[in-house]
């Protein structure tokens, strides 16, 4: 039930990160936990690897199987299970600030003394490491400051131990460094540093970056790599999040979502204190991110596969626009047909035309009431049948009861759905081509062109609809007005209005519609597009709710009904035929002249309200309903979006704000301090015989157990 009521919160609020850790630890446990002889729960290391790295996350930099690894730290009792009340320590674990280094430190730490021993702690590195790994000295003289000379050799407490963990990387590519330069010259071959770098930091880079590193003799005359190219690598990417934020601040204050490398030292100078990037160190940032956009205007995508460990080339659209977070305007900006587009178009023409109906539905009394109100002229033969919004919807359930207030309402939903749903295409289908693919950045003059586009072209359906139903809507008070004059009118259907009026007679008002229909979505679209981003923070990691969905709508339609009520008032006197008494009009000018001699200017704005309490809603029904169909009729090939440029991002990690469970992203991130030792650290390896050999290195030694079904 609790998942049930979970669901729904997040089908109207939204989803974004954040998991409360405390109310999911046993929940966590029941689910994965099983039960032995007794009925007793407890979770052996597959289990536990199940709990702490759920299938589905992208485990191509570390290993799943290398999260076994902290199996022996939950294990409280080295009995090969976990209890619940082990869990619920190795969460409590997790949830401290300083966790990933705690964990890094109990892997090695004696628990009778709270230190690590130099003896153990060499020897389990040298159970972990990789066969052929680049040799590493323990009697170094860095090795020394931090844990004494040979015959001076001292345990290391948590924070010692977390400080050599900090630097280790650093002396590690030192060392391996000067393993390779064999005559001294200060230069390694170009496969030596890919080497070096492979083995001390992939599972912390990108495969871009991984791929390209033979390149970085490129940034400078020779064929071979300095010891100044390597330490200033080692400096950016020790650097990756100042440097992504420098990136980020840059880029907000570029106009077209790019920058150049002197953009990015500016930036650099304006934000640090203490940390100056060099000359070298900029252009090995912009060297790697440039290597197939030689422009030298980089966006953020282009710093993604430097900076993101997790991104990773998928083989799919290499182009797909990650900056728009609507689904119509990501297909169509990526289309590179016209088919594609038809496509495309259709789809969400069928979406636009169910959203459409649902919103025209849901506020069709108030449409009515605002028809009547407008209809109601102040200088007409009797008085005023109505004094306002609210006694007009009371004596309409009076005099024609509850169904009186959905008079015309088949017509409405019929000439509704294609209305409103060539509306939503074309605004998408407008809106995606001018937009940037790579930044999702539109200009707002754009923005309003295709919002005026959509509202043009909607008008071949919507004035028909609109003569038709605003027809049906005041025959009501006519039939009624009639009946105590002595007259007797019949009641019409829609049919024979349409047959009454003829084809030309169905357009009648079409200019006064356009002229309200394309300011109206030219001021709506953008509105709701800047609320949902700038308001409620959509983005490609960030999902709105139904709630937000609505809000957004709601509240964008507010200006962009209210300031084309003068419009509305126009079209509806020019589309209402006129009863014995009343003005007669001629076009838009005769209308508005007369309009404003007869009833003053307050008369142009006449049912506003109204308009406002029925276009907000209507278009907040409408745009939610066509965002939620959206995600759940997806078009083939739109269900997938973390496609990145020129590659994949998990959106779980780096430049993508984190949705993962804490125990996964603490547990990923401890892995990632443990493999600055070695890459071998949790790597499946045969031990003496049969079996698998099991991480357990408290105490300095390994164990060895059977291997796994």
């Amino acid at each position: 039930m609790a998942t049930v009521v979970d669901q729904v919160k997040e089908t109207l609020v939204g989803t974004e990160s954040g998991v409360g850790l405390s109310a999911q630890t046993r929940s966590d446990f029941m689910h994965n936990a099983i039960k032995d002889e007794e009925g007793e729960l407890y979770m052996s290391e597959k289990e536990f690897v199940d709990a702490i790295a759920p299938e589905g996350e992208d485990y191509h930099k570390i290993k799943r199987e290398q999260y076994s690894v902290l199996f022996s730290i939950a294990d409280r009792n080295h009995n090969g299970r976990i209890s619940i009340q082990d869990w619920t320590v190795f969460n409590n674990l997790l949830a401290k600030p300083d966790a990933e280094y705690d964990i890094a430190f109990r892997l090695f730490a004696d628990p009778a003394t709270g230190q690590v021993d130099f003896s153990s702690f060499k020897e389990s590195y040298a159970r972990n490491k990789t066969s052929n790994t680049i040799p590493f000295n323990w009697d170094s003289d860095w090795a020394k400051l931090y844990l004494g000379g040979k015959r001076h050799r001292h345990s290391m407490t948590y924070p010692q131990f977390a400080q050599m963990l900090r630097g280790l990387q650093g002396e590690r590519v030192r060392q391996a460094f000067l393993h390779f330069d064999q005559n001294d010259d200060g230069y390694i071959d170009p496969e030596d540093f890919q080497r070096i770098i492979q083995e001390t930091a992939a599972h912390k880079l990108s495969d871009h970056l991984l791929t390209n590193l033979p390149t970085l003799c490129n940034i400078s005359p020779g064929s071979k790599i300095s010891y100044a190219n390597v330490r200033a690598f080692q400096n950016v990417i020790r650097e990756m999040d100042l440097v992504e934020l420098v990136i980020r601040n840059a880029i907000n204050k570029s106009d077209d979502g790019k920058i150049t490398r002197v953009d990015f030292l500016n930036e650099a100078a304006r934000i640090t204190r203490f940390t100056l990037f060099t000359p070298m160190e900029a252009d090995i940032l912009f060297h790697f991110a440039s290597l197939d956009q030689p422009s030298g205007r980089l966006g953020l995508l282009d710093f993604a596969r430097v900076l993101d460990a997790s991104w990773h080339h998928t083989g799919a659209d290499l182009d797909a626009p990650t900056g728009i977070t609507g689904a119509a305007e990501k297909a169509v900006a990526s289309s590179e047909t016209f088919a594609h587009d038809l496509l495309v178009s259709a789809h969400h023409f069928g979406l636009g035309a169910i959203a459409g109906a649902f919103g025209a539905f849901m506020v069709y009394p108030i449409d009515l009431v605002k028809t009547r109100m407008q209809n109601q002229r102040s200088a007409r033969v009797g008085q005023m049948l109505y004094k306002n919004s609210w006694d007009c919807a009371t004596k309409v359930v009076r005099n024609e009861g509850f169904r009186g207030l959905y008079s015309g309402v088949l017509p409405q939903l019929v000439g509704v759905a294609p209305e409103k749903a060539i509306k939503l295409t074309v605004n998408d289908l407008v809106r995606g081509k001018f937009t940037d693919i790579k930044t999702g950045a539109i200009p707002l003059r754009l923005e309003m062109l295709a919002g005026a586009s959509a509202g043009m072209c909607q008008v071949i359906f919507t004035n028909p609809l609109e003569i038709v139903k605003i027809r049906l809507q005041v025959q009501g008070e006519a039939m009624k007005a009639a009946a105590r004059d002595g007259e007797a009118i019949p009641k019409r259907s829609a049919m024979w209005i349409v047959r009454h009026l003829g084809i030309l007679g169905l357009y009648k008002g079409a200019s006064a519609c356009m002229l309200r229909d394309a300011p109206f979505s030219a001021i709506y679209f953008p509105c709701y597009a800047h609320l949902k981003r700038d308001f409620f923070g959509e983005s490609p990691t960030k999902k709105l709710g139904v709630l937000q969905l609505l809000t957004a709508g709601a509240i964008a339609g507010m200006p962009a009904a209210y300031l084309t009520t003068p419009a509305d008032v126009i079209k509806t006197r020019l589309q209402v035929e006129a009863r014995k008494g009343e003005s007669s009009y001629n076009g838009i000018r005769d209308a508005a002249r007369q309009i404003y001699r007869e009833e003053g200017f307050k008369a142009y704005f006449k049912g506003g309200p109204a308009r406002i309490l029925r276009s907000s809603p209507q278009f907040g029904f409408t745009l939610a309903g066509y965002e939620v169909l959206q995600g759940m009729l997806p078009l083939h090939g739109e269900a997938k979006e973390e496609v990145g440029l020129r590659g994949g991002l998990e959106p779980l990690t780096g430049l993508m704000e984190a949705k993962s469970s804490l125990p996964y992203l603490r547990s990923r991130n401890a892995l990632k301090i443990i493999l600055d030792l070695d890459l071998g650290f949790g790597r499946v390896k045969a031990a003496e015989g049969a079996g698998k050999w099991l991480p357990s290195l408290r105490g300095g030694l390994a164990a060895s157990v059977e291997p796994k079904a």
